[in-house]
């Protein structure tokens, strides 16, 4: 049995050898008493937009030692476009006259 916090600080790579970044936390299934998911945060900026952190499915995870080599990231990670703004909210941008 191996302690969670081994995964801690690893580094993260793809199946066919990219960076994509460093362990940050793990994330446990509290009611399933399992670990659910590694938040990997330094991300590379190739493969995820900005370089924010990520979740990454633990059953994405091939194998670990010395580093987490995953048998599955998508090839680009994008963030979300911005909420179009509603039609109550353009009112309220708009100054009465």
């Amino acid at each position: 049995m191996e302690e969670i916090t081994r995964f801690v600080n690893l580094p993260v790579y793809t199946a066919t050898g990219t960076f994509v970044g460093h362990v940050k936390n793990v994330i446990l299934d509290v009611t399933g008493r399992k670990l659910d998911s590694l938040l990997v945060s330094k991300t590379n900026p190739a493969l995820v937009e900005g370089g924010v952190d990520v979740a990454v499915p633990y059953r994405w995870v091939r194998a670990f030692d010395d580093i987490l080599i995953l048998s599955y990231f998508p090839t680009r990670v994008e963030l979300p476009a911005p909420a179009e703004a509603t039609e109550s909210e353009e009112a309220e941008a708009i100054p009465a006259q």
